[in-house]
């Protein structure tokens, strides 16, 4: 059993003094994998014979869609973007992810608040700020962050066009949208580097093959999972 701890202030109505399920969060930006690898262990740890819920970022169906709508106009300043992200985030958790660790379930999350944070971060938010808005947020289980640079990430992105938040479109006025790129994703994977030291996220490389990110991550998860009650399962 876990001991429900939260980064700042408990939320009201949750009064579980534990809970059986795992909460892992895989974490990672834009292009890096992480829906991938997420994909490859659920199905993994379902054929397994435990029950596994997956929820990312814009999937409520209260707050996700209105998220979508407001971010092609291109006009979000980051204090409105960051409350979307932040119901949109206690939506998911309080409908989604909080009913199937109380069941006993695996939840892994597609993000967390960290790349969050980190994506405000860089634009400007104060990180106090960021702490309060976000202190209602359950500390997972376990963090795995699929590490990455730049130099490698662009290469992936070419295939695909580069999206405008991503690439710092909203606060980087006077580059390309290369260089935006370039300089927004150094500054958000820096930060997530210090996140991932200063929380003690298990790291891993992620510029390989699928195939092995997807090994490293099965093994770094695998004893959260195997330390659930034996009735989860």
């Amino acid at each position: 059993m876990t001991q429900v701890e939260f980064f700042g202030e408990p939320p009201p109505g949750i009064d579980q003094d534990w809970l059986p399920g795992r909460l892992i969060a895989i974490e990672g930006t834009d292009g890096v994998g992480r829906s991938t690898v997420i994909s490859i262990l659920k199905d993994y740890l379902e054929a397994q014979g435990w029950g596994v819920v997956d929820s990312g970022l814009r999937r409520s169906p209260l707050v996700g869609p209105g998220i979508d709508q407001a971010k092609v106009g291109h006009t979000l300043d980051p204090i409105t973007l960051n409350l979307f992200y932040a119901t949109d985030f206690w939506d998911r958790f309080e409908r989604i992810m909080l009913p199937a660790l109380q069941a006993g379930m695996v939840v892994l999350a597609d993000r967390y608040i960290f790349s969050l944070m980190a994506r405000a971060i860089v634009r400007g938010a104060s990180r106090e700020w960021l702490e309060q808005i976000y202190g209602f947020a359950m500390v997972p289980d376990q963090v795995v962050y699929l590490d990455i640079d730049a130099e490698d990430l662009v290469l992936r992105i070419l295939e695909r066009g580069f999206d405008y938040w991503e690439s710092g479109g909203d606060y980087l006025h006077e580059v390309s949208i290369y260089d935006g790129f370039m300089v927004h994703q150094r500054e958000q994977l820096r930060e997530m580097s210090l996140m991932a030291e200063r929380y003690g996220w298990d790291v891993v490389d992620a510029r390989g093959p699928i195939e092995e990110v997807f090994e490293q991550v099965r093994l770094a998860v695998m004893p959260t999972i195997e330390g659930m009650p034996q009735d989860a399962r």
